[in-house]
């Protein structure tokens, strides 16, 4: 990804104070996972993730109203140009160009990140579980590329094909979380071909009835996430140990909203599961203390080298 020429509005230290503070108005939750970043990486995540927000809130906007196909459509063209030659004065630019460049980052999973918000503006029904996997491996899996190379990781020909797993489950819990607010939007991401293993249609999805079936199909849906989670496994021990934790808390996090999914009898469609802040302190505070005794283990290694 090449910049021959950058507009500046901002400086590239308040551009990255300007992907901070979106990020933590946007997602707390990230926000506070990517806390466990050294500095430098912990600001590229930040770019990276403001990215991803922008282009979100352009289809959101449609999705409530606030905005056109059309005009979702020119905003991802402008968050594309943004990746080119010559980006247009923005305030994320030279935060995105130097994250480009101190980590040698392609631009073709942020291309195809903007091709899974293209999806959300003409697709709101999902035939296969292949036909999803597209959708979670754009809307979500790609940013987990980009992650691991502002993360850092041992060479291993895996790492790649584990970032994704990584990420398809997390997208996979998000539909399952979400299916309550994805309705209210014209949206049914669980796909039909499990609806019918399941003799369950989506004029029952539209009521709310939440029955045997349903809960059967969520326990099948659930299932699939936590396979996802468990084949990702092999990637932390992968991730340079100053990063690694960031990952492995938001893989805790969202392993944590499954279990929730199952506490209220799959019941999703009437109840939204959340984390209470608690419980996110308690995660957060166990990780933390895993992450400084595994620094302080690798220390050691490296000073009797």
């Amino acid at each position: 990804m090449v910049f021959t020429q950058v507009h500046r509005m901002l400086s590239t230290e308040k551009s990255y104070h300007y992907a901070q503070r979106l990020t933590r108005a946007a997602a707390k939750n990230f926000y506070y996972t990517f806390r466990f970043l050294p500095p430098l990486r912990r600001r590229s995540i930040f770019a990276v993730y403001a990215f991803s927000r922008r282009a979100d809130d352009a289809v959101d906007a449609v999705e409530e109203g606030k905005s056109s196909a059309e005009k979702a459509r020119q905003d991802l063209g402008y968050l594309r140009r943004l990746l080119g030659d010559d980006p247009p004065p923005d305030p994320l630019v030279p935060a995105l160009r130097d994250t480009v460049q101190r980590f040698s980052l392609s631009s073709e999973p942020f291309a195809e990140l903007l091709a899974g918000m293209e999806m959300d503006l003409v697709k709101k029904r999902y035939e296969t579980f292949d036909e999803l996997y597209l959708y979670c491996y754009r809307a979500a899996a790609v940013v987990g590329l980009v992650c691991i190379e502002i993360f850092g990781y041992e060479e291993n020909a895996a790492v790649g094909d584990l970032a994704v797993k990584l990420g398809i489950a997390m997208q996979l819990t998000n539909i399952l979380r979400d299916v309550e607010e994805d309705l209210g939007r014209g949206r049914i991401y669980l796909p039909a071909e499990d609806l019918l293993r399941f003799d369950y249609s989506k004029e029952d999805l539209a009521r709310g009835v939440a029955d045997e079936r349903f809960r059967a199909l969520m326990t099948f849906e659930v299932a699939r996430a936590r396979e996802y989670f468990k084949a990702a496994e092999p990637l932390y021990p992968l991730i340079r140990t100053e990063s690694r934790y960031c990952p492995v808390l938001l893989m805790r996090f969202y392993s944590r909203l499954l279990e929730l999914i199952e506490r209220q009898n799959y019941d999703v469609l009437h109840r939204r599961p959340r984390l209470p802040w608690h419980e996110k302190f308690r995660l957060a505070g166990a990780t933390w203390f895993q992450a400084q005794a595994a620094r302080r283990l690798t220390s050691k290694k490296m000073s009797r080298n």
